[in-house]
């Protein structure tokens, strides 16, 4: 788990304005502006006339949303937006950091959890599983590549 001090200026014009973070999954979102919005990104399947596969909205398909909660002339009091790197994806990156010793069926989540207070936008790296394991190269790798898609999208931050 790292914890990053981000630009906001930098940072958000990735997160709501580009599609720097659209193959991650919305897992859930809270926004305070004149209201407090919170969403959660679970999809209903009773909702669609076709069921989807997936348990969780796609970042791409909220962005814009949330964009139109935060934009204006004020900043937001506070923030919180949980994403995922997208299941479909778990087995790619496991195969990619030549880690065996999961299978990608035991992970419920590699989460980047962004969180801003008023004046300081934090991201917090994490990993969830499904079974225990005292086995930390998971963790590990997904620190390594988040800070590594970070510097690939020239995000301003602090370790």
């Amino acid at each position: 788990m790292n914890m990053y001090k981000l630009s906001p200026k930098s940072c958000m014009s990735h997160l709501l304005l580009k599609d720097t973070f659209d193959q991650f999954a919305f897992i859930e979102g809270e926004i305070t502006t004149f209201n407090k919005f919170t969403i959660d990104g679970f999809l209903h399947k009773d909702f669609f006339d076709e069921e989807p596969e997936r348990e969780y909205s796609c970042w791409k398909e909220l962005r814009e949303y949330c964009f139109s909660i935060i934009k204006g002339k004020r900043t937001p009091l506070h923030f919180k937006i949980v994403l995922s790197l997208a299941p479909v994806y778990f087995a790619d990156f496991l195969a990619s950091h030549q880690i065996t010793s999961f299978r990608p069926e035991e992970i419920t989540g590699l989460y980047l959890n962004f969180h801003y207070d008023g004046t300081v936008l934090q991201c917090i790296t994490g990993i969830s599983m499904n079974t225990f394991h005292m086995d930390k190269t998971l963790e590990k790798e997904w620190d390594t590549y988040v800070e590594e898609f970070f510097k690939n999208a020239q995000i301003e931050r602090e370790l």
